[in-house]
């Protein structure tokens, strides 16, 4: 599918040349390097209008890749960044026991939210920079460094404005129960949320534009490494710049409540710097004026995550150690998906038009076994069969490090295990309707998507391993390790 696309995109550029037209007459008098550099996508997004004429396919041939090199590329980098969801996991479980997750309990609604913006913009800025590399973008050196940094300056202005907001949403859905504000705890919270947002931001940024590039010199499709490996680092990364941060600001706050003031002052005031460096970019110029709804709107849902979060840990400990790892899988191998999707309806059609080969409206079946109606349906099912073997390890390594609260009983697993299966058959069926929905209503997936997806990943895994350790505890596995 995205494997022979450079062959793909002379094929669809001769075509363009046989086709009579004046601009391409006028084209063929200027230099192939400013084309290439300034019209490129356009020239593209054009080329996809006329042969289709917004309802015919372009026929391109069908070179994908092998189903054994899809695979391995896809599970290395899943374990590679399960195995970092495992480590964040057990920090996560270590740092629960920490004076300020005991004094200040509105930091657990704000690690679901600060860990799905690590999702929804590194996935998203790995989705994007997918793309351009499969199209091609990356072959003009300077267009290559303009799209490096209009899209790391875009997600560190992004990262300030959620992660500001998300400190705003678990001040009022902690107030909400308690009916008061503590002013102290608002400055620590919003303080810890912005600058780790933004520092988390920076480096895994870097880490994704490297990934890509180091993808794309290899020949290897980064839309199946990148986004798992965004996770590897992502999570732990996060939640280490959150826990110690907050800590940081909370023994400040003893002495010098100034301290949490300027630190939120100077990240909002760097936000106009970071917006008039990613508007210099075209591409990232049009997410920086359209991408602020998804992010947003993700942010919220994943804080409505964190606050069962908050509620659950209070009752079962165990859940803080098994959370980032339902969480981490089911979004990693959505956001897979919804890169391959959005990757190959960029080259097969025009925005706001779906190829007749695919289809909008399907039923759940289809997603994973008709592959007369989807030709993602083999990809699902090899994202299915990774979600147990996945969890199995991880789960095991938790137990050989004697990690978290929980006993490793069989019923435990079964029930375990059967939510996770649950969560991923959900998201992949989701992302298969809602990357066409958007792409039918000119919506571009690689900017939207994955947001919504790895947010309701965040929101489905919290809430079906909450109902897990409720069944456990009603069944009567509720031993010292499980409930009280």
């Amino acid at each position: 599918m995205v494997v022979g696309n450079l062959r793909k995109r002379k094929i669809i550029n001769d075509s363009w040349r046989k086709l009579p037209s004046e601009t391409m007459q006028k084209e063929e008098s200027t230099s192939r390097e400013d084309v290439a550099a300034e019209e490129e996508y356009e020239e593209t997004s054009d080329t996809c209008q006329l042969l289709n004429g917004g309802e015919l396919e372009i026929e391109v041939p069908d070179t994908k890749e092998s189903l054994w090199a899809t695979s391995v590329q896809m599970f290395i980098p899943f374990i590679l960044a399960g195995f970092g969801m495992v480590a964040a996991s057990l920090l996560l479980d270590k740092v629960q026991h920490w004076q300020v997750y005991q004094e200040v309990s509105e930091v657990y609604i704000l690690v679901p939210a600060l860990l799905g913006l690590k999702g929804n913009l590194e996935m998203t800025l790995a989705s994007r920079l997918s793309t351009h590399a499969n199209i091609g973008h990356f072959d003009n050196p300077k267009m290559k460094l303009n799209l490096i940094i209009g899209n790391l300056s875009l997600i560190l202005c992004q990262a300030t404005v959620v992660g500001f907001l998300a400190s705003i949403a678990a001040v009022l859905l902690a107030w909400m129960p308690k009916g008061g504000i503590d002013v102290e705890h608002v400055l620590l919270l919003c303080a810890s949320s912005v600058v780790t947002a933004l520092g988390a931001s920076f480096i895994l940024g870097l880490v994704m534009i490297g990934v890509v590039l180091f993808s794309k010199s290899l020949n290897i499709n980064p839309d199946n490494v990148a986004t798992p490996i965004a996770a590897s680092l992502g999570d732990l990364t996060t939640l280490a710049c959150l826990s110690l941060l907050a800590s940081f600001y909370l023994k400040t706050l003893e002495k010098d409540i100034w301290f949490c003031t300027v630190s939120i002052i100077i990240a909002l005031v760097m936000i106009p710097v970071w917006a008039w460096m990613a508007s210099r970019e075209k591409y990232s110029q049009q997410v920086l004026c359209t991408g602020w709804t998804p992010v947003i709107s993700a942010m919220i849902i994943s804080s409505v995550g964190g606050l069962i979060l908050d509620y659950t840990v209070a009752k079962y400990k165990g859940v803080a150690v098994f959370q980032l790892i339902i969480n981490g899988v089911g979004g990693n191998l959505v956001a897979v998906q919804a890169s391959r999707i959005s990757t190959e309806l960029h080259m097969k059609a025009k925005l706001g038009h779906v190829p007749n080969s695919m289809t909008i409206c399907l039923k759940p079946c289809a997603v994973f076994c008709d592959t007369k109606e989807t030709s993602h349906a083999s990809t699902a099912q090899m994202l299915l069969l990774m979600v147990i073997p996945g969890h199995l390890i991880f789960s095991y390594t938790i137990s050989y490090l004697q990690a978290g609260h929980t006993s490793f009983t069989f019923i435990f697993l079964l029930v375990y295990l059967t939510a996770a299966m649950i969560q991923v058959v959900l998201l992949l069926y989701i992302a298969q309707v809602m990357i066409l929905a958007m792409w039918k209503v000119s919506i571009d997936p690689d900017n939207s998507a994955i947001p919504y997806l790895t947010a309701l990943g965040d929101l489905l895994g919290t809430l079906l391993l909450s109902l897990a350790f409720e069944f456990l505890f009603l069944i009567g596995d509720h031993d010292s390790d499980v409930g009280d």
